[in-house]
């Protein structure tokens, strides 16, 4: 099977983890810090990381650590160039709160106590999720299936056409599709569920990788790859122009 270039954007250092999970699911991945877009490739994957600069999505800062704006900037172009293009797209941690900002939508800064303890500590935090009815999720897991979590920031105000399909059991968004546009957003870490990293307490997240390889493929018929994107992307709130 034809090993399909993925372009990869993440923190320098720390993108060794998701290049090895796409590599176990069939994907040949093309990694940089800061990329031009490279619409060769038949997908983009946004890393996690470091939190997004509070003003792009019209807030000030109200516990966020120091922005990487110029990855910031960098993310927001790839997002742009790839949706434009109707190439799939998968975010993860960082990468789905880039997406969400991206459409429009804003974070929760800095979670409550109350929910601190179950999604952010030294290591990674395990904890039940509740997926939707006709996700993605759903059709990979079950209903409900435990997953890693280390973040302080969630997704806030929805993107424009984003849907929730996944909730944490505080009702956080653990996951995120755009109906009718290849494109899927996680806020655990499924690179660090599956091959070399696969954990027992966890489900499989090289199921995921694979399912976006499969998508990028155009095996996934519920997500047609579009090629004549009609929506106008700059009719929406435009984070990088904020």
């Amino acid at each position: 099977m034809e090993r399909l270039n993925i372009q990869v954007s993440g923190e320098i250092g720390h993108m060794d983890n998701y290049c090895t999970a796409l590599r176990g699911a069939g994907g040949s991945p093309v990694a940089g810090y800061c990329p031009a877009p490279d619409l060769t490739c038949a997908g983009l994957l946004l890393c996690g990381g470091g939190d997004i600069e509070s003003s792009l999505y019209g807030q000030d800062n109200r516990g966020s650590q120091p922005p990487d704006r110029d990855r910031d900037r960098a993310e927001l172009a790839l997002f742009r160039a790839f949706y434009q293009a109707g190439k799939p797209i998968l975010g993860i941690c960082r990468g789905m709160q880039l997406i969400n900002v991206a459409l429009g939508g804003d974070l929760i800064q800095d979670l409550p106590s109350t929910q601190r303890p179950f999604h952010s500590g030294k290591a990674d935090m395990v904890h039940p999720v509740h997926s939707a009815e006709d996700s993605v999720l759903l059709r990979l897991y079950g209903p409900v299936f435990p997953v890693n979590s280390a973040h302080h920031q969630a997704l806030g105000g929805l993107g424009q056409g984003l849907r929730v399909t996944a909730w944490s059991e505080s009702g956080l968004a653990e996951a995120a599709e755009l109906p009718g546009y290849p494109l899927m957003g996680v806020q655990f870490h499924p690179e660090r569920m599956s091959f070399g990293r696969r954990r027992l307490d966890t489900v499989d997240g090289a199921s995921l990788f694979a399912w976006f390889l499969g998508l990028c493929r155009g095996e996934d018929q519920s997500f047609p790859i579009r090629r004549d994107i009609t929506t106008d992307y700059t009719s929406r709130k435009d984070p990088q122009n904020a």
